[in-house]
């Protein structure tokens, strides 16, 4: 594969810094963006502002025809460009946060483009070309062409293109850090990659359509808000559609004019401004934490998790267990459990099969597979891997595995367990080793001590998880007593030992049937089942393809906890929206004591008593309520951009804090903005 000169590495060094909501690059897209979204066909969409649409091009007319006909029409106008802003304010926060995305696309589609990939057999093709099953050989220094899953070699890879992080990663056939991503370098060696995705559908063109924006769809309680948004709307255009009759009745008039205001003041037009946006922003808060989401509702889904199953190998360790100790059973010789050990081990590409072969050789074991040597891979099912050859003795047959599936075995083959071998497997255990026990024929040799690690700072997000109200749940193919030494020293709720890959899918089915949101985490290709499954399958981008798929999620990092962050940014989605919901809400409040007496406290003297802010006139009360209404959506946007705050506690707690932050603070808010409006108003009308 040869990378044309054209074709620069992106600054992988930028990709997560901290960017400012209003710079330049942002910014005038969104305003174009603006103006291009006036568009009803687009507005149409959100239905509370294409109410403040039709508002403004209502009273724009009613302007338009004063003018015409020598009537004053300095209110109206003035009426129509607020409801116009306050549209086009609304177009400018989706649009923002939009322009982040695809800003954060530019640098993917660059990562993307502008390699040929050399099949094997020596053939060049462009990586646009690529179809699933396509095999590539990739070289040092050179670019891989597509997503796949490597089939042949071991290679140092830079993903920083696509995760940010400049530490490279090893990537290795045969185990479950096999799959690569389109547009990451190879720094050493040579693999033979298997191309997984079809033109247009590899990992990084569905990450740019994402954070894009062009293939977001509503989340379920986006469409919730969204149908309550539109029954309030509905209810107001009713509402006031009443108010020129009862006007008539009590012997006043409320122009056209003053009815579109009222209505534009009574709908919830902040939060029906922001949350597109909201949307928008949570799906770009998870990328700037590194993962990628397949869906907005994935990130929703997050906040309201119940449960996280973690994967052991891989996720809560480090994964690359090693062969530090055998312990032969009585009566075997340490070197005879080292040679069956070894050669059991020697077409096995995993870590622990390599690591075998090494501590068998610093026994002084050193032997060669036979000619007529048959290797057994490991599946999740046997849970056993091994090898069979003739001798001069007939047929060996060696194999190594989980210590009690090669119990049951020995029995098959008309042998037994002896009682040494639970308390070698216990020793093993308890000191949070792996024990893999080895048998020849029908004899039980011995155990291999395999050590795991954990991985650093674990312990302390577990506690952070639960401070959260998550239940964390490891699971494992160990026995239960080395899957409870490592769940206490990492620091997890509970564990699933012996596990299958059916066991994992149950487990999840079983938790979903009492009510529980679930969220998993995996690498491999026997997780991708139980990742499909779950609420939110947050598959680990060192992992295999098939994981990748299965998820709704992908980590970039790799990073165990990641889900932390998830959880952190689903919950702030969530809350997000409640903030501004109910903040929207409340301020319409203070617009009922503006806009309700200027209509009527001519004809209802009484009501004068409302005007609590001593309003200057009807025309002054109106006008302050609208332009308060208009600004009020900029000043939002950071909010909405960056989120609101989430820190752990109750959710009593919680939902006191934002009571009274957005609650009190949404009715006392508006009230003072409007007096201070009304005064400038006063001031310029004197001036």
């Amino acid at each position: 594969m040869t990378v044309l000169p054209s074709s620069p590495t992106p600054d992988s060094s930028s990709k997560n810094r901290p960017r400012n909501i209003f710079a330049p690059e942002f910014v005038r897209p969104a305003i174009a963006a603006s103006f291009t979204k006036l568009d009803p066909r687009s507005v149409i969409r959100n239905p509370v502002m294409f109410v403040v649409e039709l508002g403004a091009f209502l009273t724009l007319y009613i302007a338009v025809a004063n003018a015409v006909t020598g009537k004053t029409f300095g209110y109206e106008l003035a009426v129509a460009l607020l409801l116009l802003l306050t549209v086009l304010f609304a177009n400018f926060a989706e649009g923002l946060a939009e322009a982040r995305g695809k800003a954060q696309a530019a640098s993917l589609r660059a990562a993307r483009e502008g390699t040929i990939a050399r099949l094997v057999g020596g053939n060049q093709v462009s990586s646009a070309d690529l179809k699933r099953g396509d095999r590539v050989v990739v070289e040092t220094g050179e670019f891989i062409p597509g997503d796949g899953e490597i089939v042949e070699g071991i290679a140092t890879v830079d993903e920083s293109a696509i995760t940010g992080e400049s530490a490279p990663v090893i990537r290795e056939a045969g185990t479950d850090h096999s799959g690569v991503t389109g547009g990451t370098k190879v720094l050493s060696d040579r693999i033979v990659v298997e191309i997984t995705s079809q033109p247009g559908e590899s990992f990084l063109d569905r990450m740019i359509a994402l954070v894009e924006g062009a293939s977001r769809q509503k989340t379920p309680n986006e469409i919730a808000l969204s149908l309550l948004l539109s029954a309030l709307t509905l209810v107001f255009v009713f509402v006031v559609a009443t108010l020129p009759a009862l006007s008539a009745f009590v012997g006043t008039t409320v122009s056209i004019t003053t009815l579109v205001a009222l209505l534009v003041c009574l709908i919830p037009t902040t939060i029906g401004g922001l949350l597109p946006a909201i949307g928008i922003a949570g799906m770009d808060r998870a990328l700037q934490a590194n993962v990628i989401a397949k869906s907005g509702k994935a990130v929703e889904v997050a906040g309201d998790v119940d449960i996280l199953l973690l994967d052991k190998t891989g996720t809560i360790t480090i994964g690359d267990r090693q062969a530090t100790r055998f312990l032969p059973l009585p009566g075997v010789d340490e070197k005879t459990l080292a040679r069956a050990a070894m050669l059991s081990s020697l077409a096995d590409p995993t870590p622990e099969g390599r690591s075998i072969v090494v501590l068998a050789r610093q026994l002084g074991v050193d032997v060669e597979a036979p000619e007529s040597a048959e290797f057994i891979e490991f599946t999740a099912q046997t849970r056993m891997s091994g090898v069979d050859f003739q001798d001069s003795n007939g047929l060996i047959s060696i194999r190594k595995g989980a210590s009690s599936r090669i119990a049951s075995l020995a029995q098959e083959r008309g042998g037994s367990a002896p009682a040494e071998l639970q308390a070698r497997v216990d020793e093993v255990a308890r000191s949070g080793a792996t024990p893999l026990s080895v048998i020849q024929g029908n004899q039980v040799l011995g155990v291999v001590a395999l050590s795991d690690i954990i991985k650093p700072g674990i312990r302390e997000r577990f506690d952070q998880l639960r401070r959260m109200g998550l239940r964390t749940v490891m699971i494992t193919g160990d026995n239960p007593l080395t899957a409870a030494a490592i769940a206490a020293e990492a620091g997890v709720d509970s564990f699933l030992a012996e596990a299958t890959p059916e066991d994992k899918l149950q487990m999840i089915k079983d938790e979903q049937r009492s009510g529980k949101l679930v969220a998993m985490m995996g690498d491999g290709t026997n997780d991708a089942p139980a990742l499909a499954q779950a609420d939110v399958g947050l598959a680990m981008n060192s992992g295999t393809q098939a994981a990748k798929e299965a998820g709704n999620m992908v980590d970039l990092d790799s990073d165990p906890t990641k889900l932390l962050e998830v959880v952190e940014i689903g919950k702030q989605l969530l809350i997000t929206r409640g903030a501004l919901t109910t903040f929207s809400i409340a301020n319409d409040v203070a617009k009922y004591f503006a806009i309700l007496p200027a209509l009527f406290v001519a004809a209802f003297p009484a009501l004068g008593v409302l005007n609590v802010m001593q309003l200057t006139s009807s025309r002054s009360a109106i006008l302050s309520a609208v332009i308060f209404n208009a600004l009020v959506i900029p000043a939002l946007i950071p909010l909405a951009l960056r989120g609101v705050k989430y820190t752990p506690g109750s959710a009593d707690a919680m939902l006191g804090r934002n009571l009274l932050i957005y609650g009190l603070g949404g009715i006392v808010l508006p009230f003072i903005g409007i007096k201070i409006i009304d005064v400038l108003l006063t001031l310029a009308h004197l001036s």
